[in-house]
């Protein structure tokens, strides 16, 4: 191709709305303007090769939306064919007289070709032709196109609703839920506009036969009369000028429609409609054998053509003995495939990675206990109760506590189960599946038939007893849990008493980073500038090691901040933090709207702190083991007698010794709290119950 012809046409390809335009313009103009011969021979021309182009498009496409736009190509064809049929009109009826090369090459040829010398049987070729493109093709595309709108509108809400559900779910992101929402929206559009287009199709095989008619009559009247051209040769000139315009106008219209209903009958199918129509028929050899067996039936049988019948018989024969035989070496390579795949599954190593990986927290059970997981009927089921768990202690303590991981232990007794703490056994219980736990708050006989057993978590005295007796108990005011809430009760008491241990340094990261998204700029400022991330989870630990909810996160840096210049021991950093929580752990021990306090008497203050050696960081407690002994026994005394009367008090001390009582508390009173004055709200009232002396 010569250079500037190529130069040219990348221009025109860069520039294709201007191209758009001007052929829209050049369709107007043959409404109007008059065509010579020549250039209606090129318009012919470009229509067939138009339509062709569409026909084979509509072949190698994959699904239909990828020629979303086929509607309008469909108008503008339409439109095209319309134009040169009127150029066509008016060079026939002006020039007609001439001769059949009067409206140029192309109609005369395709005339004399249609004819073959019959005008009659021409005009009839012409006339099945507009039948078959208006009747059977065009007809039968817009009503698949009516019905594949009116179902993708009515599929399109629940179709939305998966996308949603997809996207909740996290299956999708966000980027590919706009992309199928957009698909669905040009899915029902496209079919909506292909119902409409088919129009065009009719409006076109409508005009074509208007346009016949109006040629030969009109035609022979104006080369009789106006010419004085002999009838008969006015008849079959005119006759062939119009069948040849109307057969070069409608076998691209034929085309087109072929190409319509293509389209909108690929539908579900995906891939080239070559290969998908090759797939599906080639999947049943049994289907060819019987057309085999039928073809050549019908050959034997007197009166019919052997030939046409033996061949196609033969040939379908040999389809489905071809396919069988693919199909048994296809099988064979699928067999000898998945054997090797077992092969590698069995000789290949689990990853030493995943064997050191431990859990922080499993619970295993017996082969009896698998439908509380497994059963969808049964309510509620353990796995929910554990997600219930992990939401609470959210709540609670502003902790996400790890996925818990249930599974079977056929090793374990039927109805036994163990709770696991980073990989350490921290508790086991076994439970009737078929029965009920019935626990009487107040002790005593609770007057019910049952089992006598010991409740696994608090080892209280308890009965096992039927499923039908659950209402009675209820009536007496007595406690019954079912066996799922039995283990999770226990995980609960568990995972409070270790909750500490399961705030890892990996926990830790996603709680700055990704639960507490508002406090970005605050944990820039303070980590690791003033203090590592270890040295945060350790104070965090600190806190929920005594019961004390670390959701307020941003509070608990502020304190950090602020202590992290005066110290860098953890424990006095905590100390600080405490202050800073004060109003949340006064409210979190306020009981009828005082706190309940028991003090330290002057004497055992000042022995602490007589007691306490070193400075700054290197301060620690050196008190006498016989005055050790002594103040356990003072605590005892005050919290037994004080329990008597149904009192559950809080140890409140001076801010300086807090830490260090705590420490020896915790070991003989692990759920006494103990305060520091520095952690009472200035709002908060205090009920003294006692001293500790």
């Amino acid at each position: 191709m010569p250079p500037a012809v190529a130069g040219i046409l990348d221009r025109l390809g860069m520039n294709r709305d201007i191209v758009l335009a001007g052929g829209v313009t050049a369709i107007i103009a043959m409404l109007i303007l008059p065509m010579p011969p020549w250039m209606l021979d090129m318009g012919l021309a470009l229509s067939i090769t138009l339509s062709v182009m569409i026909l084979m498009t509509s072949l190698f496409i994959e699904k239909p939306l990828e020629l979303s736009a086929f509607p309008t190509i469909l108008l503008i064809a339409t439109m095209l064919r319309l134009g040169l049929n009127l150029a066509s009109t008016r060079l026939i009826l002006g020039h007609g007289h001439e001769g059949p090369d009067a409206a140029g090459g192309v109609i005369g040829a395709f005339g004399e070709f249609l004819m073959g010398g019959q005008t009659a049987i021409g005009l009839t070729i012409f006339i099945i032709l507009v039948v078959i493109n208006f009747v059977v093709v065009t007809k039968g595309a817009g009503r698949i196109a009516e019905v594949a709108a009116r179902f993708s509108l009515d599929a399109m809400p629940g179709k939305q609703m998966a996308i949603d559900a997809d996207l909740s779910a996290g299956m999708i992101s966000e980027e590919q839920a706009r992309e199928r929402r957009s698909e669905i929206e040009a899915e029902s559009g496209f079919y909506g506009a292909m119902d409409g287009a088919s129009k065009f199709v009719k409006g076109d095989a409508v005009a074509g036969l208007l346009i016949t008619a109006i040629n030969i009559v009109v035609g022979l009247g104006i080369g009789v009369i106006s010419h004085g051209v002999p009838i008969g040769e006015a008849f079959r000139t005119y006759t062939v000028l119009t069948a040849g315009d109307g057969l070069v106008s409608q076998i691209p219209a034929l085309i087109v429609s072929i190409a319509a209903g293509l389209l909108v009958s690929k539908g579900g199918v995906r891939g080239k409609t070559g290969s998908a129509l090759g797939v599906q028929l080639g999947r049943y050899p049994k289907a060819f054998g019987m057309v085999a067996f039928l073809m050549g039936a019908l050959a034997l049988m007197p009166g019919l053509p052997l030939v046409p019948f033996a061949a196609f018989s033969g040939l379908s024969g040999w389809v489905a003995w071809s396919m069988s035989q693919k199909a048994k070496v296809k099988a064979a390579i699928d067999r000898a495939s998945e054997a090797r795949e077992a092969a590698k599954a069995e000789i290949t190593e689990e990853p030493i990675a995943q064997t050191l990986a431990i859990d922080a927290v499993r619970i295993e059970i017996g082969y009896a206990l698998l439908p509380i997981i497994n059963d969808e009927t049964r309510e509620p089921r353990l796995d929910d109760q554990v997600r219930a768990l992990r939401r609470q202690m959210a709540t609670d303590y502003g902790f996400v506590l790890p996925s818990v991981r249930i599974t079977d232990n056929m090793a374990l007794k039927a109805g036994e189960y163990v709770i696991y703490i980073k990989e350490s056994e921290a508790a086991r219980g076994e439970i009737r599946l078929d029965k009920l736990l019935l626990i009487n708050p107040g002790g005593g006989n609770p007057g019910l038939p049952g089992e006598p057993t010991r409740e696994p978590v608090f080892n209280l005295p308890a009965l096992w007893i039927d499923r039908e007796l659950r209402d009675e108990a209820g009536f007496r005011g007595l406690t019954v849990v079912d066996c799922g809430t039995i283990i999770t009760t226990h995980l609960t008491e568990l995972v409070k008493d270790n909750i500490a241990d399961l705030l890892s340094y990996t926990e830790t990261q996603k709680l700055l980073s990704e639960v507490h998204k508002d406090a970005e700029k605050l944990v820039a400022d303070i980590v690791p500038s003033k203090v590592s991330i270890s040295s945060v989870q350790r104070i965090l630990q600190n806190l929920l090691s005594e019961g004390i909810s670390i959701r307020d996160i941003p509070t608990i840096l502020e304190g950090i901040a602020e202590a992290a210049p005066l110290t860098s021991n953890l424990t006095q950093m905590t100390e600080h933090v405490r202050g800073r929580l004060s109003r949340q752990i006064s409210s979190a021990q306020t009981r009828d709207n005082a706190i309940p306090v028991v003090t330290l008497s002057p004497e055992w203050d000042a022995a602490f702190a007589e007691s306490i050696v070193g400075s700054g960081d290197e301060r620690q407690l050196a008190m006498a083991p016989s005055a050790l002994q002594g103040f356990i026994a003072a605590v005892r005394e005050t919290y037994d007698r004080l329990a008597a009367d149904g009192e559950i008090p809080c140890l409140l001390t001076n801010p300086g010794i807090r830490p260090f009582v705590r420490s020896i508390i915790e070991r003989v009173r692990p759920a006494t709290v103990v305060l520091s004055q520095n952690e009472i709200h200035a709002r908060a009232r205090i009920r003294a119950l006692g001293t500790v002396g």
